[in-house]
């Protein structure tokens, strides 16, 4: 009963979001376009609800001769192809907000598990064994306010997985608000995706948030 609601709650949000956030989405437009050659928009596929595949979209913060279907981490020299605008974005989270459009056709949930790549099986099939391929990912999601980029691929799927297990609008609601903290401070953020392995807590131990 819940993810109808969800669903209905992602409608709603989405759609105020595209209208309130459309003067700042023109503003990075022309940002990106005088910055760096290129397209504005950045499309990628990635794994959807029950390992479907969708394209994400993402404002372009990397060189058009970058490679492609590469995680960020994986890339040799990674600031060598990140444009100066994509450090910004990055940093502040901004190259997010084209997945709105996501949201809004259905692709994606505000809250949920982070889409992987089409390719990263290894992130793929740990989240198997909790289920968390069997939701919509999200924009955001519990292991986002975690750790972000810092997390290790194994204690990353436990937590979209505790996720799934407990999922509701309370879950939701503290996943939204955590989010603004996170970005606000800048929490976890890893040039490169995941991040350097180490050692984090799940919330489970560090209690809950």
């Amino acid at each position: 009963m819940y993810m109808k609601i969800k669903r209905l709650i992602d409608i709603i949000l989405s759609l105020i979001g595209l209208v309130i956030l459309s003067p700042i989405f023109f503003i990075l437009v022309i940002a990106i376009k005088f910055d760096s050659r290129g397209p504005v928009l950045f499309k990628q596929k990635r794994v959807g609800v029950n390992k479907t595949h969708f394209n994400i979209l993402k404002f372009r913060t990397m060189r058009i001769d970058t490679p492609k279907d590469t995680p960020t981490h994986l890339l040799g020299n990674p600031e060598k192809y990140i444009t100066r605008m994509g450090k910004f974005l990055r940093k502040t989270s901004l190259d997010e907000l084209p997945q709105i459009w996501n949201i809004f056709v259905g692709q994606m949930s505000v809250i949920g598990p982070r889409p992987a790549l089409w390719n990263q099986y290894d992130l793929i099939a740990e989240r198997d064994k909790y289920d968390a391929n069997d939701v919509p990912p999200g924009l955001t999601g519990w292991a986002q306010i975690n750790g972000r980029d810092e997390l290790p691929i194994e204690v990353k799927a436990e937590l979209d997985g505790e996720y799934v297990e407990k999922i509701s609008i309370w879950m939701d609601v503290k996943c939204f608000f955590g989010t603004i903290v996170s970005v606000v401070k800048s929490d976890g953020v890893v040039e490169g995706g995941t991040g350097v392995k180490k050692e984090v807590a799940s919330s489970k131990e560090k209690g809950s948030f």
